[in-house]
């Protein structure tokens, strides 16, 4: 046992966990003695003779379970990033053992009376704003964790805690198995009309996959392009039905699994009081009830419904022309939308590629957060990370050392589908200064020889993706618990949103957007078509994003105890929302790994939208300034939002930033809704 390098101390540079040590089999033996380390130590919080107070009670609870907690973090990003069988058997094995230890944390009945003692009297204590915070979050997870439920109810409790956790991990290894097996063969005489950059990503795919000739996979950047470009019809709808038909296999059904979840999740918020999971979700963020997130999309949904119907116009027009059928379905959308774009706007995907190769627009998001935070990033070649596409780098401020980041970009089969940002570990001082290391993961096609080359959305999803990683780099508080981006989900999501905004920013494209071949810089003509495009197509994409939204809030408003068939339930609110069939939905309930394969945006996909509306107002407080880089703001940016975690009320803190009380309107014509 002492062989095991989860329990070992890390002597490596920043404590990065010693990949190359650490085998699937380390992980079980090793939870097993962390979970007995840590109730523990809850244990001797608990048996404490001197009166509870926050620092023997709520300081000590946010300095344990440290080791465990790396372990845990490891685990979970090992199996998104870099998976096998192996693991993939580790994490069904382990989702419950997990679920189960933190259930018996959290109902510690000895630990939580000191607890609840500290927190009556959190008025008569003298905490500072980040100290109260760290005491209202802990007792809170407690209660929303069953610890005042008693008897057979705190039973059912951890029982459904812990079938959850077995339930989504399944879901979620369901869908990657989905995408990982796919792979849409193509021979020369399928290729009719895709771009060079496509046909170079696909012939690596196929690659990889031991496949001759060129492949299609499930990755979005693969599958998009391809529905955008091939002239084949019959080829792109049999790309988009397995694109959108994952999560339906019969081998691997995840439609049974949702409605389990479902009901579980509705018995679990009437255990404690709720009477739906969207009631007890949104209780613990900004939107605080269902009522406020439908008062936003009520704004937003028959606006795009509108100019969705006004697009098609475009789409049908275009079609005639081009000799295309009439009756456009779901699988012609972006194939048309692009024949659009050129011929209103000019503007060519393929035209704009060859200006945002990956590795300059790495650059161009350094060189933003350089002069925004004043970062500066080092790349690290010394360090021996999961996979030989993971790049590091030292993230600094002020000539000190503040983090590590990992940049993790491009698709393979070990890997699940989307973007998402991480950590290994969470900033803090509590016990001593901790560097966080935060990982940004992406699914960008990788070239098979050259430099990737990323369409715009790419560029605003990697982007996105380091703006989630700045708000971990930058966390600058004393609690990890309170650590960026430990905070409510629907503002969680503004650190992210509003650093897509820095990717237009024409000094930095004038820099960074270079033709891969000549150097050339983009020209302004193609950034003013790229500026003037935007609100095109607007409607079908919130459309789907609404679309998605409206019905995850509607699975999770619903109270009945035996769950929902979801796919009675997903044609019953297409039908009566009017979504239109030929844009579907972002996610069909079978993937929809947000909602599904974990609790984090249960009831909660509306949170890129409540963020947007904050984004909006927050860029439009640079552009009213006249500078995206004013430093004042910048200076605000980075006290209010990007450093301050969980330790400050975050409309407080919004309201510190902006001077005011954000509305929706600035993101209604950012959609082009008004």
């Amino acid at each position: 046992m002492n062989a095991n390098p989860l329990l070992q101390d890390w002597n490596t540079p920043h404590q990065l966990p010693p990949f190359d040590q650490i085998r699937p089999e380390h992980f079980e033996p090793a939870f097993d003695t962390l979970f007995a380390e840590h109730l523990a130590q809850i244990d001797q919080l608990a048996a404490l003779t001197e009166p509870a107070s926050f620092d023997n009670t709520v300081a000590a609870f946010d300095r344990s379970g440290l080791k465990l907690e790396r372990a845990q973090l490891l685990l979970d990003n090992l199996t998104s990033s870099e998976t096998s069988p192996a693991l993939q058997e580790v994490e069904r094995v382990m989702a419950s053992k997990l679920a189960e230890h933190h259930s018996r944390i959290h109902m510690h009945q000895g630990f939580f009376a000191r607890l609840d003692a500290v927190h009556a009297r959190r008025d008569s204590l003298g905490l500072s704003e980040e100290q109260g915070r760290l005491l209202d979050l802990i007792h809170r997870n407690f209660v929303r964790a069953g610890a005042q439920l008693q008897g057979e109810h705190r039973a059912r409790y951890a029982a459904i805690v812990s079938r959850l956790a077995e339930l989504t991990t399944a879901f979620g290894q369901n869908v990657l198995a989905d995408e990982s097996e796919y792979a849409l063969q193509l021979g020369e005489a399928d290729l009719a009309g895709l771009p060079p950059f496509l046909l170079d990503a696909a012939r690596a795919a196929a690659g990889a996959r031991q496949l001759p000739g060129w492949a299609i996979t499930l990755s979005r950047s693969s599958i998009v392009p391809f529905l955008t470009f091939s002239q084949r019809r019959e080829l792109r709808e049999q790309a988009w039905r397995a694109w959108t038909g994952r999560g339906e296999h019969a081998e691997r059904d995840n439609r049974p699994l949702a409605q389990e979840i479902l009901a579980l999740r509705v018995e679990q918020a009437q255990l404690l009081g709720y009477a739906s999971f969207a009631d007890y979700a949104l209780a613990n963020r900004m939107a605080g009830a269902p009522a406020a997130v439908h008062a936003l999309l009520d704004q937003v949904w028959e606006p795009a419904k509108g100019r969705f119907e006004a697009e098609k116009a475009m789409l049908r027009e275009e079609a005639a022309k081009l000799g295309e059928p009439a009756d456009i379905q779901p699988w012609d959308w972006f194939y048309l939308a692009e024949k659009v774009r050129i011929a209103r706007y000019a503007l060519d995907d393929a035209e704009i590629k060859p200006y945002f190769g990956l590795d300059n627009m790495i650059e161009a998001m350094f060189d933003v957060a350089g002069r925004l935070f004043g970062l500066s990033f080092s790349e690290r070649h010394d360090l021996k990370l999961y996979h030989p596409d993971v790049r590091a780098w030292d993230v600094s401020r002020g000539g000190k050392v503040i983090a590590l980041f990992l940049g993790d970009n491009y698709a393979r089969q070990s890997k699940r589908g989307g973007a998402w940002m991480h950590v290994y570990r969470w900033q803090a001082r509590n016990g001593g200064e901790v560097l966080p290391i935060v990982v940004n993961n992406n699914n960008f096609a990788k070239a098979g020889h050259g430099q990737t080359l990323l369409s715009f959305d790419d560029v605003r999803t990697l982007f996105h993706e380091f703006g989630h990683g700045l708000h971990g780099m930058l966390s600058n508080v004393e609690y990890r618990l309170l650590a960026s981006p430990n905070s409510p989900w629907d503002y969680v999501e503004l650190p992210s949103q509003l650093m897509e905004n820095w990717a237009l920013v024409p000094e930095v494209l004038d820099k960074h957007a270079r033709h891969a071949e000549t150097g050339a810089a983009i020209p302004a003509e193609l950034v003013a078509k790229i500026k003037a495009a935007h609100h095109f197509n607007q409607g079908f994409e919130t459309v789907r994003y609404t679309a998605s939204t409206l019905i995850d809030l509607a699975l999770h408003q619903r109270n009945d105890p035996a769950g929902q068939d979801v796919a009675a339930f997903e044609a019953a609110e297409r039908e009566r929302l009017g979504i239109p069939p030929e844009a579907g939905m972002n996610h069909r309930p079978p993937h929809f790994r947000h909602i599904f394969a974990g609790n984090e945006y249960a009831a909660g996909y509306y949170v890129y939208m409540w963020a947007e509306v904050l984004e909006a107002e927050a860029f439009g407080a640079f552009e009213e300034s006249g500078n995206p880089f004013d430093p004042e703001l910048a200076d605000k940016l980075y006290r209010h939002i990007y450093s301050a975690g969980d330790a400050r009320e975050q409309r407080a803190a919004f309201r510190a930033f902006l001077g005011r009380e954000p509305n929706a309107e600035a993101m209604l014509k950012k959609r082009g809704l008004r």
